[in-house]
Parts: structure tokens; C-alpha cells; sequence
């Protein structure tokens, strides 16, 4: 449960702000400050997203901004360039102009009347991205951030691509979302009458992000542009990097406390990708917004608040439930380790034989969501049906429980019926009953097998050595359970697979999983139950649509074709305390053939309506990626309309075709 805190509104001030840019382009920006900092200045936080200050995480932003201004700080929000009511023109993610401007904001902040030049930076996913790409120019004033659910590595370890292969289930729809996303207006009420123009300029400047993201399919410049993880030492400002094992994200916490520098510290709960103090599943949150005061207070006020004496890394070791796609409130216990430390190890041999590995090409179908948010669906359910679709190898527990808690490796001896493949590796946990819970998993692009930044073919037949990273994980086996390490060469949809029907051959003898576990001298932690400032409110208006199911696989069985559709669930029908109405509705949907590399296609469709009195704007996107054997085909559109005082006009619509040949995917 999160308790939810009235604040004293005389103790807060809120200010709209416009942040200049060199060349001219304004900021939006909002403002918490506690009532006295125009005569005592305060330290500055700030978080800087192009998710719409205005609307879209206006209820995110009142519950931590505000908290932050009553215990004296002053607390700001800002659009990016080019998105929500900001001045300019969106380029991509984690652009040079968004890092520059980012940096400008921080020196802006820190050089207000009201400051005391001592700025941090916080935010979750994109704003914790950023965070760390900013805190790597290491601007003067940025002494702290505190990052949450982010990468360090843009290629490997985001929504694109994942062990080298394209992250089929997210490439499309990410893409499909920030496209939608970016098509959003202004809003009339900020920007004035000439809305719909500067609108329509921002239409015609953008371009679907999908084809740049297809066509860097191994790991070059375009990647290393914002992974910090290029330049670990450039990070001089003090790092609180907090993660969530339901989260893809989790193993940059573990890289970044391995190697940063600065002053740093790791977090990892059972989360999913949520601030873990919003009481979404799985929980449960902690006092998240006290321990950020405790990093503030430190590195911004100079305040001894016993950060430096906390473990470098405090950890969730969950315990089995059984496999459910939700849970409310994982069990478990929260320890402190030194990272990474002198934990020990545990290395099980998967046999004696060689096997095939030979999968459906449906394989995946019951892998979750790749960005779990809490929803009904987002979990990976019981595994025995994947299980079956792969070759699997059970190794009993023992007497006593095993406590993992880092990133499992699978280093095995494998060779191809074809120059291409790809090997996924899960790690599951069997209960006595039968029911298997995913624990862990690995994906390798064999092409990748010597680095993510080159592609060599293989050798049909030949044995080749390979090792498979799974993610990070912290879980007990109990005793009376048996280690499932189960291989195929299909995921689908997480992972788009090669134009070819393989065959893998495992050597099982020369083969082996390596567990990392809990160090002896992990010491039990605590934290303070979840607690924020109480949200604006938000309605939902009388007749809003019915709820669609979360999550639905469907198999022709006659066709050999399998389809997953997908609610995204990001917000529906929702009204905000100025009038806005705000409506979302999205659909997803993955479909394979069994066997036919031009089968694979995935789709992203968006329909986005926002009104207020005298206005309205419509946006419908669409984004597809289709294949065959030499070329991603992808097709994006867009059409948007508005409405001023009873008027309707087209303002953009627009279809992209755009073909990316496989160089490696």
C-alpha cells in the first residue's frame, strides 16, 4: 500500500516556466518551489521527459515534485524539445540536441535566483536515460542523479535489440507508440491560436523512428551515441541507479554499481517498470521518495544521512509463488551485499548427451510482456507449455536452497544446420507439482557470438563455444525443486527469427549454467513503506469503452499460424481537473507461420483524441513490419486532425515505406 500524503499548500509555489535555448527555441517547464526560496535558495531537481508536462504524467509528476518542494527543494519538470508544449522539433531518442539542451537546462537551473547552484536529476525510463547521458557530459552543476529503470547500453540492453537479435515484440511496438506519442498537438490553452500551425510543422518534420533503429543492426556509433557505459569514468556525479527484476532494465544497475566512479549505490525490487512507490504490481514499494531525499540531501545539501554506510547494492531474493502473470505482492526478503563482491558460484553440467534443438517458431508465446507496468497480463505465465517446445534439462535443488542473485551464464558447445541462428536459454523454476516459473532468460544471435559490434556466419556443422548472458535475477530455489535450463532456437515475439529453418545440435557434456549466488555475508536491509504526495484527480467519464482483454493468443491450427494480441494499457479514457479530455486506445498484435521466414509481421495501432472547450485534435497511427528474406518492409501512418470552433480540418496524413535489408538480423 502507498500512503498518500496531504501537503500544506502554503509551503509550495508553482511556477509555468519557459527555459530559453541558445538558438532561440523556449521549454516548457513547471516548477515546484517551497514558498520561501526567493528569499533562501534551495538545491534543484529535475526531470526531463517528452511525455507531456501538461497532461499525460501530470498526475505522476503532483505525486513527487510537490513532496520534493515541501522538504526543500526546488522540484522541475520539462518537456523536451519538440514534444508537449515545448518550442522546436523532435529529432530521436537521446539526440545530440536533446543531451545539449539537457545540459543548457541544468546550467539555466542552477544560475535561478532561487537556486543554490547545486542541481540533480532524476526520472524513470527515458528521464533516467538521460539522466545518466547528461550526467556523462558532467556539467558543473550536476552533482547527483538518481536513475530508475534506464540503460547504460542503448543497443543491448533497450527496446530494440536484445543479445544481437531484433527485439521483434517491442522494435514495432515502441516504435509504433512514439510515433503516436510525437503526432500528439499542443495544447491550445499554452501555446495560443496558432496551435494547429505549429502542430502541422511538427508532423511534417517527423520521421518513424523504426527504419533507423533496422537499419544499425550491430552495435556502431548510432548506439554507442548515449550508452554510457562507452565512457564509465566521464560520470563524476553521485549515482543512485534503481531497477526492478519484472523491469528489462535490471542489469544496468548491477554494471553501473560494478563500475562506476563516482559515489554510487544499487537498488533492485521486485518492480515492474514503475517508480516503486505508485503501489502497482508486483510490489511491494518502498519509501522511494525518502531514500531520494537521503541521496539529495547528501550530495546537494551536504547533509550526513548514512548513504555511503548503506551496502552497495540492496537486493529483493524472491520467493517462489506460483507461476501467475500477476502478483500483487511477491514474497521475498530485501538484503544488502557489497557488488559484486566474493559470491560464490554455482556451476551445473546439463549432461552427457547431444540433443536437437529444433523449436516451433511460436516459441515465446508465453514469454510476458517486455515492459511489465502492472498490468493484469504482463507476467509470464506457467512455462510447461513452452517447456515443451523446447529441449529441456532438470537439475534437483538439493537439500539446501539456492539463492540466486546476479546473471546466470550458459556456456554452451552448439553447432548449425545453417551460417545463422539464434539460441535462447531460460531459466525456470520447477515445483513439485510440475508448474514452472520463468526465472531468468538469455538470447544469442549466433551471427553475434564474437561481439555485438560485428556478424560471422557459421560454419554448418561445426562446433562452436558460446556463452549466453541470462538477465540478472534474485530468486530462492527451495529444496524439493528442480533447475530447469530449457533451449530453443525460436522466441517469438520477442525475437525476430532468421530467414532460414535451422537446426541447433547441443553438446550437452561440454555444456553447463553457472549461478551466481548470494554472498555468506549478506546482511538483511529495510525500507520505509511507499509514501507520495496525494495525486490531482482524475475522472474517468460515464460510458467510456469497455475493457479489451489485456493479452490474447489465438492458433490456427490448419495454417500453422499463431497471433498475439496486446493491450498496452497505457491510460483509456481519462479527464484531468482543467477539462481536458484525453482518450487512448491501442492494440498490438504479433503473428508467425509456422516455419515460413516471410510470416513473421507486427503491428502497432494507435487512435489518440484530445478536447477541451473550443477545440479538438484526432491522431490515428499505424505502424507494420513485415519481412522476407533479404528486407524489413515497414510501413508507418499517420493521420491527424483537428477541430477549432466546430471546424474540422486535416491537418497531416501521411504514409511511409521504408525497406531495410538484413544485414544480420
Amino acid at each position: 500500500m502507498t500512503r498518500r500524503v496531504d501537503l500544506d499548500p502554503s509551503a509550495v509555489e508553482v511556477r509555468d516556466l519557459w527555459i530559453p535555448m541558445a538558438d532561440g527555441v523556449r521549454l516548457r517547464a513547471r516548477a515546484w518551489l517551497p514558498s520561501t526560496a526567493d528569499r533562501e535558495p534551495v538545491p534543484v531537481l529535475l526531470e526531463y521527459l517528452p511525455y507531456r508536462l501538461d497532461d499525460w504524467t501530470s498526475v505522476r509528476d503532483s505525486e513527487r515534485h510537490p513532496y520534493y518542494a515541501a522538504h526543500g527543494y526546488a522540484s522541475v519538470r520539462v518537456d523536451i524539445r519538440g514534444s508537449g508544449n515545448s518550442d522546436g522539433l523532435f529529432e530521436d531518442e537521446y539526440s545530440a540536441v536533446e543531451l545539449d539542451d539537457g545540459v543548457a537546462v541544468v546550467e539555466w537551473l542552477a544560475a535561478q535566483p532561487w537556486s543554490t547552484g547545486a542541481v540533480g536529476m532524476f526520472g524513470i525510463s527515458w528521464g533516467g536515460f538521460n539522466s545518466l547521458q547528461i550526467a556523462e557530459r558532467a556539467p558543473e552543476a550536476l552533482k547527483a542523479i538518481v536513475t530508475v529503470c534506464s540503460t547504460d547500453d542503448r543497443y543491448d540492453n533497450d527496446v530494440h535489440y536484445m543479445g544481437g537479435a531484433v527485439l521483434a515484440v517491442d522494435m514495432a511496438g515502441w516504435a509504433g507508440t512514439m510515433l503516436a506519442f510525437a503526432s500528439r498537438p499542443p495544447r491550445p490553452e499554452v501555446v495560443g491560436a496558432g496551435w494547429v500551425e505549429r502542430w502541422r510543422e511538427r508532423l511534417e518534420h517527423q520521421r518513424p523512428l523504426g527504419p533507423a533503429w533496422l537499419a544499425h543492426q550491430e552495435r556502431d556509433d548510432y548506439w554507442r551515441r548515449g550508452s554510457v557505459c562507452e565512457n564509465y569514468p566521464g560520470i563524476r556525479a553521485a549515482v543512485l541507479a534503481v531497477g526492478g527484476w519484472a523491469d528489462p532494465y535490471r542489469d544496468a544497475v548491477l554494471r553501473l554499481v560494478r563500475n562506476l566512479e563516482s559515489p554510487v549505490r544499487g537498488i533492485i525490487g521486485p518492480w515492474s517498470h514503475q517508480y516503486p512507490d505508485r503501489g502497482l504490481a508486483p510490489g511491494p514499494g518502498i519509501d522511494f521518495l525518502g531514500e531520494t531525499l537521503r541521496w539529495w540531501d547528501r550530495w546537494l545539501k551536504g547533509v550526513d544521512t548514512g548513504v555511503e554506510d548503506d551496502p552497495e547494492l540492496r537486493a529483493w531474493v524472491s520467493d517462489p509463488v506460483a507461476p501467475t502473470p500477476y502478483v500483487e505482492e511477491q514474497p521475498g526478503r530485501w538484503v544488502g551485499v557489497p557488488w559484486p563482491g566474493d559470491a560464490p558460484t554455482h556451476r551445473m553440467p546439463l549432461g552427457t548427451d547431444r540433443v536437437q534443438v529444433r523449436s516451433p517458431w511460436a516459441t515465446g508465446q508465453d514469454a510476458g510482456r517486455y515492459f511489465p507496468f502492472g498490468n493484469a497480463a504482463d507476467l509470464p505465465p506457467d512455462q510447461r507449455a513452452e517447456d515443451g517446445r523446447s529441449v529441456c534439462v532438470d537439475i534437483p535443488v538439493g537439500e539446501v536452497p539456492l539463492d540466486l542473485l546476479g546473471r546466470a551464464v550458459a556456456r554452451l558447445r552448439v553447432n548449425s544446420t545453417h551460417d545463422r541462428g539464434h539460441v535462447i536459454v531460460r531459466l525456470c523454476d520447477v515445483a513439485p507439482d510440475g508448474s514452472s516459473t520463468l526465472v531468468s532468460r538469455g538470447v544469442l544471435n549466433l551471427l553475434k557470438r564474437d561481439g555485438m559490434d560485428t556478424a560471422v556466419p557459421m560454419v554448418p556443422g561445426e562446433d562452436v563455444d558460446v556463452e549466453v548472458p541470462l538477465v540478472a535475477a534474485g530468486y530462492r530455489f527451495p529444496p524439493g525443486h528442480r533447475i530447469r535450463v530449457a533451449l530453443s532456437n525460436h522466441y517469438w515475439p520477442w525475437v525476430w527469427p532468421h530467414a532460414v529453418e535451422d537446426t541447433l545440435e547441443v553438446d550437452l557434456a561440454a555444456s553447463s549454467v553457472v549461478l551466481p549466488l548470494l554472498a555468506p555475508g549478506a546482511v538483511p536491509v529495510e525500507f520505509g513503506p511507499a509514501v507520495h504526495a496525494r495525486p490531482i484527480t482524475i475522472t474517468v467519464p460515464g460510458g467510456a469503452e469497455d475493457p479489451v482483454p489485456p493479452r490474447v493468443v489465438r492458433h490456427d491450427v490448419a495454417r500453422g499460424e499463431t497471433v498475439l494480441e496486446v493491450d498496452p494499457g497505457y491510460g483509456g479514457t481519462r479527464r484531468y481537473p482543467d477539462g481536458l479530455q484525453f482518450l487512448e486506445s491501442a492494440r498490438e498484435e504479433c503473428r508467425v507461420r509456422e516455419g515460413d521466414p516471410t510470416s513473421p509481421r507486427t503491428e502497432s495501432h494507435w487512435r489518440l483524441q484530445l478536447s477541451n472547450d473550443g477545440w479538438a485534435a484526432h491522431v490515428e497511427t499505424r505502424s507494420v513490419i513485415t519481412c522476407d528474406a533479404d528486407t524489413f518492409l515497414v510501413e508507418n501512418s499517420v493521420r491527424a486532425t483537428a477541430e477549432r470552433d466546430g471546424v474540422e480540418e486535416t491537418v497531416f496524413e501521411r504514409t511511409f515505406h521504408d525497406r531495410v535489408p538484413r544485414t544480420s538480423a
